[in-house]
């Protein structure tokens, strides 16, 4: 399922400017309803509305029908969610703050894995530093001892065909 950018500034908008229910809001956005109907309980809340229109996630008429009718469900235009496709594949986007803390677990996974990708390519997958990669290789990061294990797959930090295509650039430039 794909979703808004920023759905929380997009769920204020539509609950400020819409007579859409909070199930069919917390339905667009990937929020749960109650998370939603938390969001138009706050008198003071410290995020700015976000116009899902302005930005071209949806149409007018997508509201307008949802408005009339209850059960139906607001769709996100199939530019953004091509986009958001295009932008999964590359592996490229947003690692959420929470998956961070992992990101050298998954270096050190690439690295005991797929010895033959250079430094340069996994820092590239996992959205780090050369000297970074360098350094969990060599053993001779500060927290090198304090690095878990992880498939970075599994945590949602790398798609297995990013990996594919960075493993076929590797035996390709080593033939």
């Amino acid at each position: 399922m794909n979703y808004p950018y920023m759905p929380k500034s997009t769920a204020l908008w539509l609950i400020e400017n819409t007579a859409l229910t909070f199930e069919q809001i917390a339905d667009f956005c990937g929020l749960h309803e109650l998370e939603v109907k938390n969001i138009a309980d706050a008198e003071t809340y410290k995020l700015q509305g976000l116009n899902p229109i302005l930005n071209g996630q949806l149409t007018r008429e997508n509201i307008a029908e949802c408005e009339a009718d209850p059960s139906k469900r607001l769709v996100l235009r199939q530019e953004i969610v091509d986009a958001q496709q295009a932008q999964n594949k590359q592996g490229i986007g947003y690692t959420p703050k929470i998956l961070r803390q992992n990101r050298l677990g998954g270096i050190l996974w690439i690295i005991k894995n797929y010895p033959e990708l250079t430094d340069g390519q996994i820092a590239r997958l996992m959205r780090s530093t050369n000297p970074t990669v360098a350094s969990v290789r060599n053993k001779t990061h500060k927290s090198y001892s304090l690095i878990q294990i992880q498939s970075p797959i599994v945590l949602g930090l790398l798609s297995e065909s990013a990996l594919r295509e960075a493993l076929a650039k590797a035996t390709k430039s080593k033939k």
